[in-house]
């Protein structure tokens, strides 16, 4: 298998949502994500009839990893693929357990999701990198796919993150994005989805959600030619059904074992709830996999 060699600089950027604010979020809202997903998924779900189990969350979680890497359409015998917040690992140990000739580049700005995804790669061919997604130190041209599943959100889904995986990838390759996206501007919204919206923007410490017309036309603009937009919400929806009891089971495991319960643990929790109110309003948010080729 191909070894990763890669210059290890640090780069930063600043966005209305800090990067301080975004690594506190990580650095201490992991531990309730390992409560959501035994593999460390750290999104939603993709439900399928006949090949999930509306029941088992984690089933639903790696399907969602499925949809992506089908949607790379990987070619070739070595191939390298970068994820652009890529959170504990978790879809990039799915991807490497799938392909085993595949190696991944992983960025993020938490250190705890570095030491412990890291610790979790040990033997398979991936590394996950300090770095901010809208600016990294991976070379230009040198990606067979690029990854952003519910981390381009952090940015607003703004064009330096879109134009930097542009820049990663190889002429003809696939970036693959997985969000919930406005349908409308904020200012349009009806006041149950400023309410929701607002309070999940907050929670999850985002810069927004883009407009999801705004960034297929960003992306065009950015130089892919070919643009697929797919509204994927009522896949999606058995999987938002899960937080209000994966809420529950968190907060009375935490209850029993007198855990004190932390301040971006409540914000999640309470974000958590938000997403839930957004998802009524489909008029105005969506969930949508993106892929844009270069």
């Amino acid at each position: 298998m191909k070894t990763l060699t890669l210059p290890l600089q640090k780069k930063t950027k600043e966005t209305r949502t800090s990067r301080q604010d975004i690594i506190k979020f990580y650095d201490e809202a992991t531990e309730d994500y390992e409560f959501w997903s035994k593999d460390l998924n750290m999104h939603f779900g993709y439900f399928r009839w006949g090949k999930t189990n509306p029941f088992r969350r984690d089933s639903m979680l790696n399907e969602m990893n499925s949809q992506i890497y089908k949607r790379l359409e990987l070619i070739g015998r070595h191939r390298v693929v970068a994820d652009l917040g890529c959170g504990m690992g978790g879809t990039m140990r799915h991807f490497l357990k799938k392909d085993p000739r595949l190696s991944m580049i992983g960025v993020t700005l938490s250190p705890f999701q570095i030491r412990e995804g890291n610790q979790l790669l040990k033997g398979k061919n991936g590394v996950i990198l300090e770095e901010d997604y809208t600016q990294t130190s991976i070379p230009s041209k040198s990606m067979d796919g690029v990854i952003g599943i519910e981390s381009l959100c952090h940015s607003g889904h703004n064009s330096e993150s879109l134009r930097e995986g542009y820049r990663l990838l190889k002429k003809g390759k696939k970036m693959v994005i997985a969000d919930a996206f406005l349908k409308k501007p904020p200012s349009q919204l009806c006041p149950g989805s400023r309410f929701g919206y607002n309070g999940l923007c907050k929670g999850w410490s985002l810069d927004g959600l883009g407009i999801i017309n705004d960034v297929e036309d960003r992306l065009r603009q950015i130089g892919f030619e070919k643009v697929k937009i797919e509204e994927v919400s009522l896949h999606v929806a058995p999987s938002v059904l899960h937080v209000p009891f994966a809420i529950t089971g968190f907060l009375l495991k935490n209850l029993w074992k007198g855990n004190p319960i932390k301040p971006q643990s409540w914000n999640n929790l309470k974000a958590s709830f938000y997403s839930l109110i957004s998802g009524l309003h489909l008029k105005d948010f969506g969930y949508f996999i993106i892929t844009a080729t270069k």
